[in-house]
């Protein structure tokens, strides 16, 4: 244990990379007012657990991990247990019920009160309030009001029903992903109520962050050694409607591409774009701005009339195939990734089948899938309670196999293709896997984004490092991944775009 003034922490992230910026953001807090971080439990005096509450699954693993760390502190080891995140925000009146030894706990909203719920006191140094607990768990509201913003007549949703216009900030961040890449946040919420998500719940209507703020950041991350942002939010193709930032997703795009320039060029991806606000003027941006990457991951969920209304998608689905096909059409050699809900209360063996066939048809570069699970609060666990509309576990599961086998079926035969034609990507190295022996390292093309894509195993007689672009000829496959060898054995930077 730390025999420093502050305690020493130990921190453990969960869930999207939404979580991971949160918890990047009470790290580099933590860690600027000098709290010593180490990584190790034992050696630590509090454990903070940054939860994610989106599905029951997720919810479990939280309460795993939390019991773990009560059981660290009833052994000694550590004097406190802070738990933040999702979790709390969608469960704190329950929370304290399943694990009644937490110290603190902080909703998504109130992550900058980090220090307060590790040390136990306020701003003044005195004593929290006695109890199991030190509770905060506010809203987007809230929030604004504490922090001095002018909310008067202005609702959760804000005057235009839209949003509250308030961004809570992201503060000083304290890198967990290698130096080469990060994540990059745009906006928090969400504003279009899906049946099935928790998001808007959660974490509340959407709040774009102001263009120069983004701008400030990626200039630097860039200056810090990153190559690769990626773009998150719940919607980024709604960025700054919520706060009458005319130029949008476009504007954003454009800024951040003459960022990237200014450093010498980089990739710029974009996530979560959901497909209703998704205009040509977007297309037109991707396909001619040079640093944004021409892959987009667009949450598609489903594919057929009845399932898209029933999910509250707001999309027919002939206007989704036609985006598709448009996008494919206008940004030559664009990489789709999607993600796909299986079982949803009332779906049909028709539905199923048609939805097979829009993935065969569409022939997604990547593609997830979930078992639909019931989740309290959303509009759809009151209809899987419906025996006529509930899908069992078991065609669930069969039909979750059927899209995972098709989608398997054409990810290994495009990667069979690229190896047979021989073509040549520029692929950033990430980490080493082999040895001196038999040098291996693990990259990634531009169609290939960190943690949920394929990978390009590159072998090389010259080392490589991470972060560093080697112009790679593609040499075999091995399922998803793709096999390369550098086209020439020295460093050689490229310009972009990188289209194989």
């Amino acid at each position: 244990m730390s025999t420093a003034t502050q305690p020493s922490i130990a921190f453990v992230s969960l869930g999207c990379p939404k979580n991971l910026v949160d918890s990047e953001s009470m790290l580099g807090d933590l860690s600027e007012a000098g709290y010593p971080l180490v990584s190790e439990w034992n050696d630590a005096d509090v454990i903070v657990i940054n939860t994610c509450g989106f599905l029951e699954a997720s919810r479990q693993e939280s309460l795993d991990v939390i019991e773990e760390a009560i059981a660290c502190k009833r052994s000694g080891h550590v004097s406190r247990v802070v738990v933040a995140g999702c979790l709390v925000q969608r469960h704190r009146a329950r929370l304290l019920d399943w694990a009644p030894e937490i110290d603190a706990m902080i909703g998504v909203f109130d992550r900058d009160r980090i220090q307060a719920a590790v040390s136990g006191l306020d701003e003044q140094g005195n004593p929290l309030a006695s109890g199991p607990a030190y509770w905060i768990a506010g809203n987007a509201l809230q929030a604004a009001k504490e922090r001095g913003r002018d909310t008067t007549q202005l609702t959760v949703q804000g005057r235009d029903g839209k949003g509250i216009g308030y961004w809570e900030g992201d503060g000083t961040r304290m890198s967990l992903t290698p130096r080469h890449w990060t994540y990059l946040r745009v906006s928090e919420g969400c504003n279009q109520n899906c049946a099935f998500c928790t998001i808007p719940s959660i974490r509340g209507k959407m709040r774009s962050k102001p263009l120069d703020q983004i701008v400030t950041e990626a200039h630097s991350m860039f200056a810090s050694g990153a190559f690769e942002l990626n773009l998150i939010g719940q919607d980024t193709t709604s960025y700054g409607l919520d706060i009458g930032e005319s130029a949008g997703l476009v504007g954003m795009l454009e800024s951040l591409d003459a960022a990237a320039a200014a450093h010498g060029g980089g990739w710029i991806r974009l996530m979560y774009a959901y497909p209703t606000n998704f205009s040509d003027e977007m297309i037109d941006a991707i396909a001619r701005l040079p640093n944004i990457v021409k892959y987009i991951d667009m949450p598609l969920q489903h594919a057929t009339d009845h399932m898209l209304s029933s999910m509250r998608r707001n999309v027919s689905a002939a206007d989704q195939l036609a985006l598709v096909e448009k996008l494919r059409k206008r940004i030559p050699g664009l990489a789709l990734r999607t993600t796909l809900i299986t079982g949803f209360p009332g779906e049909t063996e028709e539905d199923h089948q048609a939805l097979l066939q829009f993935v065969e048809r569409v022939q997604f570069e990547a593609l997830g899938v979930f078992k639909y699970s019931p989740e309290a609060g959303t509009v759809a666990g009151t209809m899987d309670a419906d025996a006529n509309l509930h899908v069992s576990d078991e065609i669930k599961q069969a039909r979750e196999a059927d899209l995972m086998l098709l989608q398997q079926q054409i990810a290994f035969e495009a990667a069979a293709y690229v190896a047979e034609e021989s073509s040549v990507f520029d692929v950033l190295i990430d980490e080493p896997l082999g040895d001196e022996k038999q040098p291996l390292w693990s990259g990634r093309c531009y169609h290939q984004a960190p943690g949920v894509d394929s990978r390009t195993l590159v072998t090389a007689s010259t080392p490589l490092s991470p972060g560093q672009l080697v112009r790679c000829r593609i040499t075999g496959s091995d399922g998803y991944d793709l096999l390369a060898q550098p086209e020439a054995e020295a460093d050689r930077q490229v310009s972009l775009p990188l289209i194989g």
